[in-house]
């Protein structure tokens, strides 16, 4: 009788037990192990972590689920966890209050996650982290103080991320790696240093030399996991140990030119040149006061490692080119300029018997573009330099319509004309002259407008501006094609009347002014677009409208190469 009441207390013992259990999460397990119990969900849909979870869990593993972010707050009810690994999942995003309650947590690992980045002071929550796995994420940066609350570390992974430029001191600030200098430290704590640096796009250039040195360096207590790292680039060091590459010091560009004062003829060509030196490579670009105009080819070589060469191209100089040319090198360290002066001189002869052009004009500059679409039709801008101010210009507009010829006298200050109630399918030129000359070659533009929409019977359109030799934001009723006459055009040879009528301000006011300050050289545009559907008078057509607000200066332009399906 005794012996069945013992069977009969050990089974209420064990009923009572295995009642105590907490059920485990729907498609996870859970399971005793030698350090605590034990939470496993793999490959199950879950978006977040559980916030009902017992305390009592040692471990919690969650792997291979859509598991996007750790939110503020995420382990609230779990202080006695220890061990959490959360290895190929989702995680783009850890918030900073995310490790809260965690003080027990011994190892943390985010293998194959989605990390660029990591808050490293919320590891003030967690003082007894050990091992912190983060590789095969997106990682590109390192503080230098990213491990200064990680004072028990003694395991970092980062291996296969994208860093490609480190400081040492991120490693020198190391606390384990910092006891190693302190007397008394025992060699049990030291020796478990370990680190994994391998499978990252190095830079090897002098930012990264602090690091290629500590590598150098490293012996015991610290450990590489794969001490043979790679430089993935410059191209002169792609594929070298860090172990057989030396880097020379960090320094700003230093620019030189073989003249910085040049002097050439109108109509030659010349090219200035800008030679930089610098660690790392120096990029360079040039800024003069005309450079959103006027567009020049820049060749770039390398002659020597650490060093640039830009060549600026000037085609046929004008007087309009001549000025100031800034250089300007730049790279992480610093920036340096370098002003070269271009001097243009004109060509003094004397007009030929019977010539339509006066000297004066010779020397003037003239540019005519289309700038911008009104209700139905364009808006053509000129730019006008060494012009006199009472100068009158003359607009010659044609068509390939035998009643579509205008001419237009425009004067002193105007700088932009409205041309509208253009036909669909027709070919246009408008060209620009000085008083009642005929224009003179490169002061035309050639547009065509797009066909009406009732005649392509709703098949799919392609509305496309392209641009050569400067045409900028161009969109007419349906579609438009735009380029730049380059031959003297026929205009000389219009008999045509004059259209004062059409000398008009466009229908929407512009933001810019309707003169021109040549002391202004400080060009900034902003530029807009969106579709507009208009219907009127029964015919349906589909416009695409450009808006452009330019400050400073009317000669802010916008070459662009445009595709857009309607």
């Amino acid at each position: 009788m005794a012996s069945v009441s013992h069977y009969f207390l050990l089974v209420l013992v064990f009923l009572d037990s295995h009642a105590a259990q907490p059920s485990c999460l729907p498609g996870c397990t859970c399971s005793e192990e030698s350090f605590g119990r034990t939470l496993q969900c793999m490959s199950i849909s879950l978006g977040t972590i559980p916030r009902n979870l017992p305390e009592e869990f040692k471990q919690v593993r969650i792997e291979n689920s859509p598991l996007f972010e750790l939110p503020q707050g995420s382990f609230i009810n779990m202080s006695t966890l220890e061990y959490l690994w959360l290895n190929f999942n989702n995680v783009t995003v850890i918030h900073l209050g995310a490790l809260e309650h965690l003080s027990e947590l011994k190892e943390l690992r985010l293998e194959g996650n989605k990390l660029r980045s990591v808050p490293w002071t919320a590891f003030r929550a967690t003082p007894l982290l050990r091992v912190l796995d983060l590789k095969h994420n997106r990682i590109d940066v390192l503080p230098e103080l990213a491990l200064q609350f990680l004072v028990n570390l003694t395991y970092l992974d980062l291996s296969s991320n994208r860093l490609t430029v480190v400081s040492k001191s991120v490693f020198l600030n190391w606390p384990a790696y910092q006891k190693r200098w302190q007397p008394g430290c025992g060699a049990e704590i030291l020796s478990s240093m370990v680190l994994a640096l391998h499978n990252n796009p190095w830079l090897c250039d002098c930012r990264l030399r602090g690091l290629i040195q500590f590598v150098k360096s490293i012996r015991l207590p610290v450990i590489l996991v794969n001490p043979y790292l790679l430089c993935r680039g410059p191209l002169s060091k792609a594929g070298h140990l860090f172990h057989e590459t030396e880097l020379s010091i960090c320094m700003k560009p230093q620019i030189s030119t073989s003249s910085a004062n040049v002097s050439i003829q109108i109509g030659q060509n010349v090219t200035l040149r800008c030679l930089a030196k610098a660690s790392p490579s120096p990029t360079i670009s040039w800024t003069y006061p005309l450079s959103t105009w006027r567009e020049f080819d820049v060749l770039t070589s390398s002659p020597a490692e650490d060093a640039a060469l830009s060549e600026l191209v000037i085609p046929a100089a004008h007087l309009i080119d001549r000025g100031n040319y800034t250089c300007v090198a730049s790279n992480s360290i610093g920036r340096s300029t370098l002003v070269i002066s271009l001097h243009v001189q004109p060509i003094q002869t004397l007009p030929a018997p019977h010539s339509l052009f006066s000297p004066s004009e010779g020397n003037a500059y003239v540019d005519l573009r289309v700038v911008q679409q009104t209700v139905r039709g364009i808006l053509l801008e000129w730019f006008a330099v060494d012009v006199t101010p009472e100068k009158w210009f003359t607009l010659y507009i044609a068509s390939d319509e035998a009643l579509r010829k205008e001419v237009v006298h425009m004067g002193p200050g105007i700088n932009t004309y409205a041309v509208d109630d253009l036909l669909p399918g027709t070919k246009y030129e408008a060209c620009l002259s000085l008083g009642g000359q005929p224009p003179r070659q490169g002061r035309c533009v050639v547009f065509v407008t797009g066909r009406d929409h009732s005649g392509l019977e709703g098949r799919e359109r392609l509305l496309h501006t392209t641009v050569i030799l400067c045409i900028v934001l161009l969109a007419v009723p349906v579609g438009a094609y735009v380029w730049a006459a380059q031959a003297p055009c026929s205009c000389r040879e219009w008999g045509l009347p004059l259209c004062a009528h059409r000398k008009r301000a466009p229908r929407c006011p512009l933001a810019i002014p309707q003169h021109m300050d040549r002391s202004y050289t400080d060009n900034t545009a902003v530029c807009e677009e969106g579709l507009e559907h208009r219907d009127a008078e029964g015919e349906g057509d589909s416009w695409i409208r450009f808006r452009c607000a330019t400050m400073g200066t009317p000669w802010t332009l916008i070459n662009v190469i445009l595709y857009v399906y309607i």
